[in-house]
């Protein structure tokens, strides 16, 4: 790569090189280098129980042969619908290692959402916890779809000794009686075996390794496959940019669930390639994690906006000590620039806003690690990536640097298409490039701006406007912790947009108070028509502010 024709090549940190070395080794010989060479050193953390990476590669190599024996090879999907948990990392690996494809679902879904997803990946065995949360849904499935068999795993089993004794006391109600047979299989049956699988050859360039489904916010689920190839392209990319994590001595809290791809490369994948130690929180309760930052000293902490806001608002924060904390990367949504400022005030830690999506592994871009972190920027492509931004109408030609347009993706990361889906895969690729549906634009530096999704895109008297830059307006606010902003249906204009604000805590601001403060942020299309103050405002699983449910309200309403 030239500097010349990619400008961001300047922003590179010192030790980050352009381009990746190829490697077409299988995710899994990561896992199992980094098991050799870690050995004895810690690697899960959960809920105090710990396990070494010898600990965990004793039980992959035990899971792996077990799914041998039910038939997993080559191109066999497996889901995992676990939350954060030693299973699903046992489990993720043992799959890889035989050859076979991982499915990866949220364990919140309602079970039409399930059953969609079983049908469409055609899932043939399916792991998760002897919860009454997961495991009735899940057995619904059996016979009705795909899916023939079910790993249940005992909760308990994974507990210290003091805890397992007092969740069978006390949250007996939560666990769901099952009875084995051959389509229910309990995951110390699983792995009971010498742990010695026969080999399996995986293409890395052909071979699934993960199948991700999109969050279905444009229409139906689509589920991105992503080879083995992809995924270590974009573990070596995300590992490059951080020059100064020291393998073998890092701790990373997991707070993400891994069944989001950005947990999934950026916790899982990083993590154990660098040796790390994986905090594991099944479910992010704010209190909570930072009374675990405070006793248990993470240094890296990837997130979401929201997580780091909540953090950084926190009425009692300077009672923790979150000094340990040296890198975090922001994903997910537009990182709001106090938000930024404050928590690297708190923590002392460069906090970096990165850009991707499933089909991309998924990371693409991400600000500079100690560089400059331009204010409203997603930052520069990674190595081995480049972002081409088109034009939004035929015959989508690239177009000048400052100019707004699509943003397109071409790197080692991108997905090879989705499962069974040729004419989507189609539309969604300009020749090698990855079509992504943002909007936005690169500036002379090679620095990328986000704009909005086109799929957002709210059209006001036939201009566009853009939610992204109403949320940023009213996050200038100094009552407002957070806000969504969606496109209503408006009979002079077509559409306007209705903001839902939610205030810091024991702040008051009137509609008409926030309305007139925004008189200096945007003009008058911009200006949201209405605005509806809430307690709460909804989330994805990964913490990330929703627009889909206010969507649904907002059209119930008619």
């Amino acid at each position: 790569m030239a500097e010349h024709s990619f400008p961001w090549l300047k922003a590179y940190a010192d030790g980050v090189d352009a381009e990746i070395t190829q490697d077409m080794r299988p995710l899994h010989a990561f896992f199992e280098q980094a098991c050799t060479e870690y050995n004895e050193r810690p690697c899960l953390d959960f809920l105090d129980r710990k396990y070494s990476y010898n600990d965990i590669a004793d039980l992959v190599g035990r899971a792996a042969k077990g799914f041998q024996l039910l038939g997993v090879r080559r191109g066999v999907k497996v889901g995992l619908c676990l939350p954060n948990c030693p299973y699903y990392v046992i489990c993720y690996y043992a799959i890889l290692t035989v050859g076979g494809t991982v499915v990866n679902y949220n364990p919140l879904y309602v079970r039409k959402e399930l059953e969609f997803q079983v049908e469409d990946s055609q899932t043939e065995i399916m792991v998760t916890l002897d919860l009454q949360q997961l495991y009735p849904k899940v057995n619904e499935l059996i016979d009705t779809t795909p899916l023939k068999k079910v790993i249940v795993c005992s909760m308990s089993d994974i507990l210290t000794p003091m805890k397992s004794v007092l969740f069978s006391v006390f949250k007996r109600s939560e666990i769901s009686p099952f009875e084995k047979d051959l389509q229910h299989i309990t995951f110390d049956d699983l792995i009971k075996n010498d742990g010695q699988p026969d080999p399996v050859s995986v293409d890395a360039k052909k071979d699934a390794a993960v199948i991700q489904y999109t969050g279905g916010t444009t229409g139906v689920p689509k589920g991105a496959v992503l080879s083995h190839a992809n995924l270590v392209a974009n573990l070596k990319q995300v590992r490059a940019w951080f020059p100064d994590v020291h393998k073998g001595h890092e701790r990373i809290l997991c707070v993400l669930p891994f069944f989001h791809v950005f947990a999934m490369t950026v916790e899982l994948n990083l993590g154990l390639m660098s040796g790390m130690e994986l905090i594991m929180v099944p479910r992010f309760e704010l209190n909570s994690v930072l009374k675990l930052i405070d006793e248990k000293r993470p240094t890296l902490f990837p997130a979401v906006p929201t997580i780091y806001t909540a953090i950084a608002n926190h009425n009692d924060i300077d009672d923790y000590d979150l000094t340990s904390i040296r890198f975090c990367i922001s994903g997910g949504a537009a990182l709001p620039l106090e938000t930024r400022k404050k928590f690297e005030r708190l923590t002392g830690c460069a906090l970096v806003e990165g850009y991707g999506l499933s089909e991309s592994s998924p990371v693409a871009t991400c600000n500079p690690i100690g560089g400059l972190s331009k204010e409203g920027s997603i930052g520069v492509p990674l190595p081995s990536t480049e972002i081409i931004i088109r034009n939004m109408e035929p015959p989508y030609d690239p177009i000048p640097r400052g100019e707004t347009g699509e943003i397109c993706i071409k790197g080692p990361q991108v997905m090879t298409g989705y499962y069974h889906r040729p004419n989507a895969t189609k539309e969604t690729f300009h020749g090698d490039e990855l079509r992504t549906g943002d909007v936005g634009y690169m500036d002379e530096d090679g620095y990328i701006f986000l704009i909005d999704r086109a799929k957002d895109l709210i059209i006001c008297s036939g201009y566009n406007v853009f939610p992204r830059t109403i949320e940023e307006a009213i996050y200038q606010h100094p009552a407002v912790a957070e806000v969504t902003v969606i496109g209503i249906d408006d009979e002079y204009r077509g559409q306007a947009p209705k903001a839902f604000v939610r205030l810091k805590e024991n702040q008051h601001i009137s509609e008409d108070d926030l309305k007139a403060f925004l008189r200096d942020y945007l003009s008058p299309i911009e200006r949201p028509r209405h605005i509806e103050f809430r307690d709460e405002l909804p989330k994805t699983m990964i913490g990330k502010l929703s627009k889909k449910e206010l969507v649904a309200e907002e059209r119930a309403k008619k």
